[in-house]
């Protein structure tokens, strides 16, 4: 790692951010990051629906101006997004699970398409917005196991609920940045980041939050499909990009478009590799290896090609996947013994920015 990540104050100074989904994991730490650059918040989602949650432990709700709200209630939401008067706006709120997906997948398909849909009609005649970054996933590319990193121009698909309703959010998008919001001026990108790390996680079914769990218990944990790859990366990576990502639409709205956001092609691992360092980073932890049988469908392979926000938006890897490890890791320990989630964070961001 070289160098600061700068962020342009003079952009978000002020700014006010409309930032769905900030209850959530990613939602919580980007609150935190939006507050360190000066952007005024304001939060639209369901309550945390795990215990614990980040947003309660870091206090997220004293930093932002923050509305309950289901968007797939419609009325509602354009209340809330119209008081709000965003100039910038993240939507990051979603079902984001695959096997919650399986159980529940007509309400996936509610929240992650016409809860877009929502969003983005909200915007038709707000005449203050300017930006527009929808955050999807690297779940959206129709995957033929063909071992090959997916690029923006390779077709969507979904085998899935969760991935099908998240390429068919993606088609939203597109649609409504081409029907109506690029002749209103407001810049439209989708964001497309691989699976992410980081302190802070309590989903279910996630790799790190279920090794957390388990042997914080002295249980082990028990790892379905082991011989699985994936794009890794920091949480604070995928951030930096949608935050980069916004800097440069304010300034050239024509890159209005999808973009991937992922580790360097040497940095995707399996879930064995992942796993077993985290153990190591953690210090112990015992670990069931299964076959994969589950029953359930999922990608075996799944890489993303970042050339495009690399070289349009500059964007780079800071912390490859052991250090990231070593982060998430680390702030688990740390909390447990006693530290305050929000200094964890905070401390984070200013090592990933470079300041400390």
């Amino acid at each position: 790692m070289t160098g600061r990540v700068l962020l342009d104050g003079n952009i978000w100074q002020g700014r006010r951010v409309l930032l769905t989904g900030h209850t959530g994991f990613k939602g919580s730490w980007l609150t935190l990051w939006l507050r360190r650059v000066g952007a005024e918040v304001t939060g639209i989602s369901l309550p945390p629906n795990t215990d614990p949650n980040l947003f309660s432990l870091a206090r997220i709700e004293e930093i932002c101006t923050s509305r309950f709200c289901d968007i797939r209630e419609r009325a509602a939401l354009k209340i809330l997004i119209d008081e709000a008067e965003p100039e910038i706006i993240f939507h990051l709120a979603a079902q984001p699970l695959v096997r919650p997906s399986y159980r529940e997948p007509v309400e996936t398909f509610e929240t992650n398409v016409m809860g877009t849909s929502h969003v983005l009609d909200a915007l038709r005649g707000l005449a203050c917005a300017r930006v527009a970054v929808i955050v999807t996933t690297d779940k959206v590319y129709r995957n033929h196991e063909a071992s090959r990193p997916f690029s923006e121009e390779d077709a969507l698909g979904g085998h899935d609920p969760y991935s099908a309703s998240k390429a068919a959010s993606e088609i939203v998008t597109a649609s409504y940045r081409n029907a109506f919001l690029a002749e209103q001026g407001i810049a439209v990108a989708s964001a497309r980041a691989g699976n992410v790390l980081g302190g802070g996680d309590w989903s279910e079914d996630r790799l790190i939050p279920d090794a957390v769990r388990a042997w914080q218990k002295g249980r082990t944990l028990r790892v379905r499909n082991p011989d699985s790859i994936r794009p890794w990366q920091h949480v604070l990576e995928s951030l930096a990009g949608y935050l980069t990502l916004a800097e440069e639409l304010w300034r050239q709205p024509a890159l209005a478009g999808a973009y991937n956001f992922g580790p360097e092609a040497d940095q995707t691992a399996t879930v064995r590799e992942v796993v077993e360092s985290a153990r190591n980073s953690y210090g112990s932890g015992k670990i069931h290896f299964g076959d994969g049988g589950d029953g359930l469908h999922e990608a075996e392979w799944l890489a993303l090609e970042i050339t495009k926000s690399n070289r349009v938006l500059g964007v780079k890897t800071r912390w490859e996947l052991k250090e990231a490890i070593g982060k998430t890791m680390s702030w688990y320990r740390t909390l447990a013994e006693g530290a305050a989630a929000r200094d964890l964070c905070e401390t984070q961001i200013a090592e990933y920015e470079g300041l400390l």
